[in-house]
C-alpha cells in the first residue's frame, strides 16, 4: 500500500541542495523529475532577485553539466538542470526503491520533500539507506494517501488546498468558468502561471492519491 512522507534535510547535506544554495531569502521550487536517456533531470523555479549570482555559482559546480532556462515569468524562472546525480545520495536512495518527490522547496539552509513510496517495506528500504549512508533526514509526517483520516488531505499543500478550493467556489471550473486564473493569481498574491500551476499540480496529487490509488486494487 502507497505511503507518503513529508522530511526535512539541510541543504548542505545532498548534492542538489548544495548545487541549488540561495542566498538570503531566496527560495527554490523544484516541479518535477524527468528522466532522459537513463538520467534524471530536475526542472525547478527560482524567483529572479536570486538570479545572477545564482545562475553563475550553479554552473560553476563541478558536478553540473548545462543549466539552462525553460521559461521565464512574472519575476519567475523555470530552469532545467543536467548534473551527475551519481553523486547524490539522498536521491540515488530515493530512486533505488521507486520513491516518486512530488514537491520539494529549499534555500540556503534547508529542504522540505514530500516523497510517495510505494509500500511501507520501500520506506522503510529508504529509512535504512539513508541511516547507513549518515543522511540526516528528519521525517515530519507519514501517512497512507488512501484513508481520509490518515494523512494531510491525500498529499495536498496547504497552498494547493486553499487556491483549489477558492477556484472551485469561485466557480472556476464551472461552465461558463466565472473566474479567471488571474483572478486567482491575484488572491493569492501569485503569478498566473504559478495559479494554473498550482492548480494544476493540486488536481494530479488528489487523483493519484484517489482514484489512481483505488483503481490499482481492484
Amino acid at each position: 500500500m502507497p505511503v507518503i512522507i513529508e522530511l526535512a534535510l539541510p541543504a548542505t547535506e545532498f548534492q542538489l541542495g548544495q548545487i541549488l544554495a540561495t542566498e538570503g531569502e531566496g527560495k527554490i521550487t523544484l516541479k518535477t523529475m524527468v528522466p532522459l536517456g537513463g538520467r534524471s533531470v530536475p526542472f525547478f523555479h527560482a524567483t529572479d532577485h536570486v538570479r545572477e549570482k545564482f545562475e553563475a555559482r550553479v554552473r560553476d559546480h563541478p558536478t553540473v553539466s548545462d543549466l539552462y532556462v525553460v521559461s521565464s515569468h512574472n519575476a519567475e524562472t523555470l530552469y532545467g538542470l543536467d548534473w551527475k546525480m551519481d553523486t547524490d545520495g539522498f536521491f540515488n536512495s530515493v530512486l533505488t526503491v521507486d520513491g516518486h518527490i512530488l514537491e520539494a522547496t529549499g534555500g540556503q539552509d534547508t529542504w522540505v520533500f514530500q516523497i510517495r513510496f510505494r509500500t511501507h517495506d520501500a520506506l522503510s528500504e529508504f529509512q535504512k539507506d539513508c541511516f547507513e549512508s549518515d543522511i540526516p533526514v528528519d521525517i515530519r509526517r507519514i501517512y497512507n494517501p488512501t484513508k481520509p483520516d490518515a494523512g494531510p488531505w491525500y498529499g495536498l499543500t496547504a497552498p494547493q488546498r486553499e487556491t483549489l478550493m477558492y477556484a472551485v467556489e469561485m466557480g472556476y471550473y464551472a461552465l461558463p468558468r466565472q473566474i479567471s486564473t488571474q483572478e486567482i493569481a491575484n488572491e493569492f498574491d501569485i503569478s498566473d502561471q504559478a495559479a494554473s500551476e498550482r492548480l494544476r499540480r493540486a488536481i494530479d496529487m488528489l487523483v493519484a492519491n484517489t482514484l489512481l490509488l483505488t483503481a490499482s486494487d481492484t
